[in-house]
Formats: C-alpha cells, sequence, structure tokens
C-alpha cells in the first residue's frame, strides 16, 4: 500500500533528504587525472576530519542512520591507508548543537567538517566555521544552504533535472509538462526543470500543478491532462515520489488518456524505491535517474560484509565525503575551496561526483527506463567528466 500523505509529513526535510536513497556504489577512491596539479599544500599529508552526525536525536531512526554514516566513513578512511583521522561529534539533530561541536571539533584541530545531516545544522555549522576558514561537506541536498564555505553532498533537483532534460532532448522529448504539488518544495522542484531545460532543445510548454491531497490531486488530474493535450507536449515530468503524489498521478493520468507510450513519463524521484513502483501504468516506458546499479551493488556487499548488515541508503554520502578529502590528502593538498572545486572531480561509492564553485554538486547518473514494470538502463552512468551526460 503507497502511502500518499507520506510526503506531507516529511515537510520541509524533504528537500535535504530528496535524492539520498540514491543507490549506493563502489569504493574506487582513486583521484581522477587531473586533481592535483597545485593549490594549497596540506603539510604532512595527513588530515583531521570531524564527522558531525546526529547520535542522540529525538527523531526516530537517527541513531541507526548515525551509526550507519560514521561506519561508512571509517570504511573510506580504512580504505585511504591512514591518509584519515575521524573525530566523531554529535549534533543531536540539532541547529545549536551543530555550530557547538563544530567550534569544538575545529578548537581540537579538525581541517573540515563532514556532515551534518539535515540543512538548518549543515547552515548552523557554516556559519560557525566560516571564520576559522574551514569547509562544510553537508549530507543535505538543499541548494539554497549551498556557497561560500558550504558544499553539500546530497544529489540534487538540479543535477538529476539537468540529466534528464539532456537525454530527453536528444531524444525529440522536446515539449514537458511540468506537474508538482503547490508547496515550497514543488516549487524548488518546477524551478530546477525549468533551469535545466537551459542549454538544451527543450521547452516546459505548461505546468500541472495542484493541491497536496488526496483530493486536490484527483480534481487536478482533469485540468493536467486537458494541459498536456492543448499544449502538445510530449513529455511530463513527474516531480513527486512514491510516498508522495506519484501513486495516484501515475494510474489517474492514464485514465484521462495520457498514453504513457505516447506521452513520455520523466521522473525527479527514484521510482524503484519501493519496487512496486515500477508497476504503475503511467510510468511505463518512463524516464527516471539512478547511480550505476553495479557500483552500488559492490558498496553494499562491502558494508555488508564490514558491519553485518546493509548499509543505511544515505551512508554513501559519508564516504564519498571523506573519499573526497582523502584523494586530497594523497596528494598532499588541503580540503580548500580551490581545491575540491577542480573539475576533474573525484571517484566515489555512487560514481563520479565533482564541486561547483556556487558550492552544489554534479553527479554521475544513469537513465533507467522502465521495462515491462522493471528497471532497464537505456543510457549508462558517465565514467568521467570528459564525456557527455553531464
Amino acid at each position: 500500500m503507497f502511502n500518499l500523505l507520506g510526503f506531507a509529513r516529511k515537510g520541509a526535510r524533504l528537500i535535504a533528504s530528496l535524492g539520498f536513497a540514491a543507490g549506493l556504489a563502489a569504493c574506487d577512491i582513486t583521484l581522477p587525472t587531473g586533481i592535483g596539479g597545485g593549490g594549497e599544500k596540506l603539510g604532512d599529508g595527513n588530515v583531521t576530519v570531524a564527522l558531525l552526525v546526529p547520535y542522540g536525536s529525538p527523531t526516530p531512526g537517527d541513531e541507526g542512520l548515525a551509526r550507519s554514516l560514521e561506519n561508512a566513513a571509517r570504511l573510506a578512511a580504512n580504505d585511504l591507508g591512514g591518509k584519515v583521522d575521524i573525530k566523531v561529534y554529535r549534533t543531536a539533530g540539532q541547529a545549536g548543537t551543530a555550530a557547538a561541536v563544530t567550534d569544538q571539533a575545529i578548537a581540537e584541530g579538525a581541517q573540515i567538517i563532514v556532515g551534518p545531516l539535515r540543512s538548518d545544522a549543515a547552515n548552523a555549522a557554516a556559519v560557525a566555521a566560516r571564520d576559522d576558514n574551514v569547509n562544510v561537506l553537508a549530507f543535505s541536498n538543499n541548494t539554497s544552504i549551498a556557497g561560500g564555505n558550504l558544499f553539500v553532498l546530497g544529489n540534487t533537483f538540479d543535477n538529476i533535472a539537468q540529466r534528464l532534460m539532456r537525454y530527453a532532448g536528444a531524444q525529440g522529448r522536446s515539449r514537458v509538462v511540468v506537474v508538482y504539488p503547490r508547496t515550497p518544495v514543488g516549487q524548488i522542484a518546477r524551478s530546477s526543470v525549468v533551469k535545466a531545460t537551459a542549454g538544451t532543445n527543450v521547452q516546459v510548454v505548461g505546468d500541472g500543478s495542484f493541491e497536496f491531497s488526496q483530493e486536490g490531486i484527483a480534481s487536478a488530474i482533469p485540468t493536467i491532462a486537458q494541459t498536456v493535450t492543448s499544449t502538445g507536449a510530449n513529455a511530463i515530468m513527474l516531480t513527486d515520489d512514491s510516498a508522495g503524489a506519484l501513486p495516484l498521478l501515475a494510474q489517474l493520468l492514464p485514465e484521462q488518456g495520457v498514453n504513457p507510450a505516447v506521452i513520455k513519463s520523466l521522473g525527479l524521484t527514484r521510482w524503484d524505491v519501493p519496487p512496486q513502483t515500477l508497476a504503475l501504468p503511467g510510468l511505463q516506458g518512463g524516464w527516471f535517474t539512478l547511480p550505476d546499479p553495479q557500483l552500488a551493488a559492490n558498496f553494499n556487499a562491502r558494508y555488508q560484509s564490514a558491519y553485518g548488515q546493509a548499509p543505511h541508503p544515505l551512508a554513501g554520502l559519508a564516504y564519498d565525503g571523506v573519499a573526497a578529502v582523502g584523494a586530497l590528502a594523497a596528494k598532499n593538498l588541503k580540503a580548500s575551496a580551490g581545491n575540491l572545486t577542480q573539475t576533474s572531480g573525484f571517484a566515489g561509492v555512487n560514481g563520479v561526483f565533482r564541486f561547483k564553485g556556487d558550492g552544489t554538486i554534479q553527479r554521475a547518473l544513469a537513465i533507467a527506463q522502465v521495462t515491462n514494470s522493471r528497471v532497464q538502463i537505456v543510457d549508462p552512468a558517465p565514467k568521467s567528466f570528459s564525456r557527455g551526460g553531464f
């Protein structure tokens, strides 16, 4: 059974977590060619990382999540052969605590902050670290907090939308209607899709917005279907996930004449979580993004072997943050803004990624198609930033 209103209960935290459920990947942490030719030097080649995780948080599930993040970070540190020392700090899931432990960590010698989890705590940590010229690699995907000394590790709406729009345009799906809830997160999602059309032949030709409730979604379906027809759209971007409006939209839009064999569905979220989402009629033949599935399986197996249980879906972010810092340390480079944003990027458990100068992130994503209610990779994730797809 799909939980329609689970999306609403996520509230403002969704923007800090959406896209984290992207699959985890392998552990090739070698530094790609082009990194490390210059920049600020580290000194002795070792680096101290403060890992800020939500131990002590009253939010259900945060304790286990904190443990999984710590485990993944330590797995990365072990892979780096002693280049990284990790000190763990408990944030209790609170912004004020995150700021206080950031001050403590820097006083105790931390050269880089990895974490915290949510955007309010990440922003507070970055403010606390700013005067000490210490950067923060946060687990958030909220691009509104990125910039200055704050970099986000989470996969973002912008990154997903850019990958989809470029692929859709290349396949002739150039007229898109964006379907989104009239919520702050929905507006951010729509804006990301519009921005992602820049430099492509894709146009956003219409909006299909709705009030987020079961009645609001159902009543908006005829209008959305009419918008698709009247604009001559050949694709619709569905911004919601399976805990939100996606199940109703994917069931009811085909019943109103939006034929998925003619109008390609595009997904700004993962459609394979949970797997039964893939059986929805409106998603058949549609496209969404995910990291390289083989890399995901590799990391899951390594983590399972090391810790006796599966990693939390967010765990790979902690590995990636530590791996990026360690990759620079291996070249005797500090985790400065200039070094973090070198264009060749890093190899992490979700594939290659790089930080941009504005604090946002680009991650390699595959294009997946729903074929007979199963996932089929139709365009693999790029292996480097020298090929297309970014």
